[in-house]
């Protein structure tokens, strides 16, 4: 078993695989996921350290607001887990609903700036999460 903490990329359209090298510099195992479906999974088997997946809002979705609300809702049972997500700046309305009603520690705007993305993960290493509903912004 790896010492290292868990960190699960959730892949959909927007690219967080492109900073797999980052994560690994920062002491972080990673995994890939390409479906929500298999994340859920992965989730429920292996609670990660931190989840950092992409957020997308489609006009089409019928019985929801976005991408992530299924994995974002069953990472509510995993308390440990930090939740990172990459987002559209035309989808911050939408996001912040989704945030009012399950928690994301963080949302970072793209072009996602590798800096601030590298003190968001590394001030999470051995840092559990803080209760409650609370995010930080991205700018």
């Amino acid at each position: 078993m790896s010492s290292q903490p868990l960190l699960l990329m959730v892949n959909a359209f927007i690219g967080t695989a492109g900073y797999r090298s980052l994560y690994q510099q920062l002491g972080y195992q990673v995994a890939t996921e390409w479906s929500e479906r298999k994340a859920i999974s992965l989730l429920r088997k292996t609670p990660p350290a931190v989840i950092v997946a992409d957020f997308y809002h489609q006009t089409d979705f019928r019985d929801r607001l976005s991408n992530l609300e299924s994995l974002l809702a069953a990472a509510q049972g995993s308390p440990n887990t930090r939740i990172l997500v990459f987002y559209e700046a035309a989808h911050q309305a939408v996001l912040d609903k989704v945030g009012a009603r399950l928690r994301i520690d963080a949302a970072l705007t793209l072009p996602v700036q590798e800096e601030q993305l590298r003190a968001t993960l590394q001030s999470w290493l051995g840092t559990p999460p803080a209760p409650g509903p609370a995010r930080e912004a991205g700018p």
